[in-house]
């Protein structure tokens, strides 16, 4: 029998259930003995750990154990056990199976009422019993004293609680078969389970009201404890319950629901005293008082405890009570409502049954896995080929249907042409994906920003290019001065026969930028020229760029909206039968992965055929309805066809789809151009960057040639002017006079790879030149806008990246990109001048990278594809 206790220091009592007796079992030597004769004394000798296991849960069960959790544990491993058992070994009296074991089981409530059964749902009945018993008893051990011991017990109590709800929905039926106990019946774990979640409940209760939450959250909490006891207080009282418990434990749960319903109006009243809305609070604790009034008459061998709670809440609840009669009779001077005029008190579930089905999956035991009869087996295996064929043949005609019905849909512009009506209009998807890529990247609304980047690219190289220019000639110009200063005396080579190359480039790159602005113009003029044609991708959504489908401007009868909500309606029949064939296929799998029979298999006397015939029997009513749902919706069709004739009759749907066509071809020949624009814009592109990188490398190698003719210069002025006015000096090298000139690659291959050398004092230059090169090459920086860094000088070029070439298109009227060619700054010594600064020693071949000059490094050729004709 259920005992009420109370947990050391918690007020508040609460219940536990006492677990289920039992007699000894041998259980052991049947199993191995159909084990034996139906299978092989070798297989009875594989499995005999999995026997003896089994036993040992078997007598573990029959005795008491010290420790909740450990019997915890052995009743749910042995209730999966008994889930294997259950597909391998039919226990019944029949004289083919296993008839000499007998299960017998005593009422918990009724000591003296036992049941006994040649039948394994008897034991699993029994052992979910016991397991939603213990969970009871580890709640009830618990000390309500934490937070946290609260919550622990309150999740054991759910479990208990998940216990005796999957008692009921899955064993209490097939042991109710034969002989059997009140207290494992469905009505008993029903009962026992809204006990379970009225405790679990009255735990959070505690909870909330030891940490001080506000009185409308305990008065939620409160009332739905209430309601859980008058749920299980209500099954009490009903066949078959209510001549099977003890009235002191029926009066138990009786006083639990007015304490709770009472609690309930304290704290909801509490709130509405906040709320100065006295009238409410003094009818509320009114009723409490009332209900606890009524309870009181009827406390016979109910706890102590309990009854002192109820005490104090009444004492409470008249304290209450007097404070609100005076505030109201000397303040508001409300009229209290009456208790049947109040609305029921909120209530709020903070608890719910544990779910058990996972924790008793017994799909991933070891036990016995390999004991499947060979007969059951193969037909086990037939079963479900027959089952599949059926599934198989079913989901095509299903699948078959739903085809049809997209087709004829599709033929006739439906569900396209009611949208239209509505407004809804959308463009097919390859249209609308290519659209919002345009819209994307910035539209045709865009291109002139590009444009505007495109003519800056172009300015940006013009400038740097006229700067080249104009360093190399301002560097002729002053040769030339000095040329017709000194005369014969200036040995020096003309400036004119050193560009040469540098100023055939420049010329070069000169026509690629007269070109390349006219290919730039075209492409302004592309964007002039078809600006209407693109415009209509900057609308946004697109779709109202498209027709719209309306109403005839004359009607003769105006029946228009019959036609469409017939049509309308229609569909929506036609979507339902839809939805019920995906239902239906799912119901096919659903039923084909319940469908386990080896059970019946193992237990069944008579021919497979006829209990496949029955258990086939089962998907009979799906393939029914599987095949009206395909007539009806072919009859469906057939109206929807009629009913969309008079409807494109009525709103000239041909005309519309005409428009909506030629506004298709209109959107994929803008999306066609603005790519093309596009991408010769982007191009146009990639050939100034490349152009500008060139352009800034051979500005460089001018700058460096002017840098190298002025220290040249500097040298020649001072020896001239040393040989007119008669002075002679020291000659620091081998040979005299007869030293031939360095040329610029020379010069600048001595500075970069030469290590500044210790002069001989005797042959010191003059105090008034430097003791450094005039020229030393640093690192570049990067050009500002569009540029990249150039490299070192020192090093050869690297080569533009592949990507940026590309061969021309047929016609294209931009140049290539451009090309870097060879270029010998190298020029004769004029004589008698040796070069004083540069003291490196001899070094042996190849030991020095080649001069910067006389072999730069070029671009690829590269043949711009990037402007087509528009």
């Amino acid at each position: 029998m259920a005992a009420p206790a109370s947990s050391s220091g918690a007020a508040n009592v609460m219940l536990a259930i006492h677990e289920k007796k039992t007699n000894t079992v041998e259980i052991y030597r049947p199993l191995c003995q159909f084990i034996a004769f139906n299978y092989s004394e070798r297989e009875a000798q594989n499995l005999e750990d999995d026997l003896q296991a089994v036993k040992q849960m078997r007598s573990d069960l029959e005795r008491p154990s010290e420790s909740p959790d450990v019997r915890r544990n052995l009743l749910q491993n042995y209730y999966k056990a008994l889930c294997v058992m259950e597909s391998r070994f039919p226990i019944s009296p029949d004289k083919e199976h296993i008839n000499t074991v007998t299960f017998t089981w005593y009422d918990t409530f009724k000591q003296k009422n036992k049941a006994s059964q040649q039948n394994i749902h008897l034991e699993k009945a029994a052992v979910l019993f016991n397991l939603g018993a213990v969970h009871s008893q580890i709640a009830l051990s618990v000390d309500r004293s934490t937070p946290s011991s609260r919550m622990q017990a309150a999740h054991s109590f759910m479990a208990s609680a998940g216990a005796f709800a999957f008692l009921r929905d899955n064993v209490s039926m097939k042991a109710s078969i034969g002989q059997s106990t009140l207290d494992i019946s469905a009505e008993c774990a029903g009962m026992l389970e809204r006990l379970m979640l009225a405790q679990a409940q009255e735990c959070v209760f505690e909870k909330v009201i030891a940490e001080g939450k506000s009185p409308g959250l305990c008065a939620k909490i409160s009332r739905q404890v209430g309601i859980y006891y008058e749920e299980a207080f209500a099954a009490l009282n009903v066949a078959p319950l209510n001549q099977h418990f003890d009235r002191t434990w029926i009066t138990h749960v009786q006083l639990k629901v007015a304490q709770f319903y009472a609690e309930a109006c304290y704290r909801y009243g509490m709130e509405l005293h906040e709320k100065e809305e006295i009238a409410e609070e003094i009818a509320r604790l009114k009723s409490g008082i009332s209900v606890l009034a009524d309870v009181k008459k009827s406390t016979k061998g109910v706890a102590a405890q309990l009854i002192d709670a109820v005490n104090r809440l009444e004492a409470n609840l008249n304290r209450n009570l007097e404070r609100a009669l005076k505030e109201n009779d000397r303040v508001y001077l409300m009229r209290v409502p009456g208790v049947n005029t109040l609305p029921p008190l909120p209530a709020a579930s903070l608890v719910k049954s544990t779910p058990m089905t996972d924790i008793l999956d017994a799909s991933k035991e070891k036990l016995f896995a390999s004991l499947v009869p060979d007969s059951s087996a193969k037909a086990l295996s037939r079963y479900t080929e027959m089952v599949d064929d059926i599934i198989r043949t079913q989901a095509e005609k299903l699948q078959q249907g739903s085809e049809i019905a997209r087709v004829r849909l599709k033929e006739m512009d439906l569900p396209d042409s009611i949208l239209a009506l509505e407004g809804n209009i959308t463009l097919p998807m390859d249209i609308r994906e290519d659209v919002e890529a345009v819209q994307i990247s910035g539209g045709p609304s865009g291109l002139e920003a590009e444009l505007h980047q495109l003519r800056d690219l172009r300015r940006v190289n013009q400038e740097l290019l006229v700067q080249t220019e104009e360093l190399l000639q301002k560097e002729a110009r002053e040769d030339a001065q000095f040329r017709s200063q000194f005369g014969t005396r200036w040995t020096r080579p003309q400036s004119s026969t050193l560009t040469k190359n540098l100023q055939d480039r420049l010329n070069r790159f000169a026509a690629n930028l007269k070109q390349a602005t006219e290919s730039d113009l075209r492409i302004e003029r592309a964007v002039r020229d078809h600006s209407a044609l693109m415009s209509i991708l900057d609308r946004r959504p697109i779709e109202s760029a498209l027709p719209t489908l309306a109403k005839p401007i004359m009607s003769l009868d105006a029946n228009e909206d019959a036609i469409v909500g017939a049509l309308k309606q229609s569909l929506r029949q036609l979507e339902t039968l839809g939805a019920q064939r995906a239902g239906l296929e799912d119901m096919l799998k659903e039923m084909k992965r319940k469908d386990d029979i080896l059970p019946k298999l193992m237990t069944s006397m008579g021919s497979y055929e006829d209990l496949f015939r029955k258990e086939l029997a089962k998907y009979d009513h799906i393939c029914e309805e599987i095949a009206q749902n395909i007539e009806a919706q072919e009859q469906l069709l057939m109206q929807i066809q009629v009913q969309n004739d008079e409807f494109s009759a009525v709103f000239n749907l041909e005309d519309y789809k005409a428009s909506r066509g030629k506004c298709y071809k209109q959107i994929s020949a803008a999306i066609a151009k603005y790519r093309e624009i596009k991408e010769n814009i982007n191009e146009g592109l990639k050939f100034y960057v490349t152009l500008q990188d060139a352009i800034t490398n051979i500005k460089q190698q001018s700058s460096d040639f002017v840098m190298t003719r002025n220290i040249q210069g500097r040298e020649m002025i001072e020896d001239v002017q040393r040989q007119m006015a008669g002075l002679k000096f020291q000659d620091k090298g081998p040979s005299g006079y007869n030293s031939n000139y360095p040329s610029v690659g020379q010069l600048h291959q001595t500075q970069r790879t030469a290590p500044p050398q210790q002069p001989d004092p005797q042959s010191l230059p003059h105090p008034s030149r430097p003791q450094n090169p005039y020229y030393q090459p640093t690192e570049q920086p990067s050009v500002a806008g569009y540029g990249h860094p150039h490299p070192q000088y020192s090093s050869p070029q690297q080569p533009l990246p592949p990507s940026s070439y590309h061969v021309p298109a047929a016609g294209n009227p931009y140049p290539s990109q451009p090309q870097q060619q060879p270029v010998d700054y190298g020029q004769p010594a004029y004589p008698g001048w040796r070069g004083p600064y540069y003291n490196a020693h001899s070094q042996p071949p190849g030991s020095h990278p080649p001069p910067p000059y006389t072999t730069p490094p070029t671009y690829p050729l590269h043949q711009s594809g990037y402007y087509r004709h528009q």
